[in-house]
């Protein structure tokens, strides 16, 4: 399980370091994108300090995947804070006709200088910048006339920068995703692992979908039972891992002897969680 000792990648950090800084000259603005289901957990603490120098457009990626009630939330509590914010969904398009506008009104000043000289027509450029898997590739893919971006539904596709070109008047830089060298908080590694931003193949899958069944059960109850067919009205007499084990016997994953193939029906719950099968669920309220 993620754990405050654990050290993440701090040569691929130095790496991305060296690649914003070097590139930030070359855009207008930067674009960081955060995650609808742990807005807080997928704020990479560094990217602030390091593009403060350019004006900043927060998205919040798979907004469909997310608890609409505190998304609510989540947009009062960014605005309070003067932050500018559109939560938005490739798949459904939710938001999508909201970044152009919001970029633009960032960089008027900018852009009517631009005006001024006859260069009313300019590209603005701006860096994409966020944690692994967190949807940039995607969001590149869904503005560009053609697909040029590596998508996956895994962390650590995108290794260099990529620029793209797209329909919107916005030239995009895409980097790599990149978590930073040290979680202060156990939970906030565990959000990230949950949701797919650290490589399950350095993670305990098996604690790891203990750890989310013990969420499920403490924030969405009614939504574990009803995708797993679950007695709601028992779940609290079951143990975290108890949870993944009726799971697996709903399902049928069965080994030898009867027994529960635990890391099949542990995989199995951490996929659907991140397909959003589950259900509408975010893991941080503001």
């Amino acid at each position: 399980m993620p754990s405050t000792q654990i050290q993440w990648f701090p040569g691929h950090m130095a790496k991305t370091r060296r690649l914003i800084d070097e590139n930030l000259k070359q855009v207008d603005l930067t674009i960081e994108i955060l995650d609808s289901r742990i807005p807080l957990s997928s704020r990479n603490p560094e990217i602030a300090k390091l593009t403060n120098a350019k004006p900043r457009l927060v998205l919040l990626s798979k907004a469909s995947q997310a608890d609409e009630r505190i998304t609510e939330l989540w947009k009062k509590h960014f605005a309070d804070r003067g932050e500018n914010c559109i939560f938005y969904d490739c798949k459904t398009g939710e938001g999508i006709n909201q970044i152009a506008p919001a970029a633009r009104k960032l960089c008027a000043e900018k852009l009517k200088n631009w005006e001024n000289k006859g260069m009313d027509g300019r590209h603005l450029r701006a860096m994409i910048v966020g944690i692994p898997n967190v949807g940039k590739s995607s969001l590149i893919n869904r503005l560009a006339a053609d697909k040029k971006a590596k998508v996956e539904d895994r962390p650590g596709v995108t290794l260099n920068k990529q620029w793209v070109n797209t329909s919107i008047g916005i030239d995009l830089l895409d980097t790599p995703g990149v978590l930073w060298p040290k979680f202060d908080e156990r939970r906030v590694g565990e959000n990230l692992a949950i949701t797919g931003a650290i490589k399950d193949d350095i993670m305990d899958t098996d604690a790891l979908a203990t750890a989310l069944c013990s969420r499920l059960r403490e924030l969405y109850p009614t939504k574990l039972c009803e995708r797993y067919k679950l007695d709601e009205s028992k779940l609290n007499e079951l143990r975290d891992w108890e949870i993944v084990e009726e799971i697996g016997k709903k399902r049928g994953f069965l080994i030898k002897g009867g027994e529960v193939d635990f890391d099949r029906a542990a995989k199995m719950i951490l996929g659907e969680l991140r397909d959003g099968k589950i259900g509408r669920i975010t893991f941080e309220a503001p």
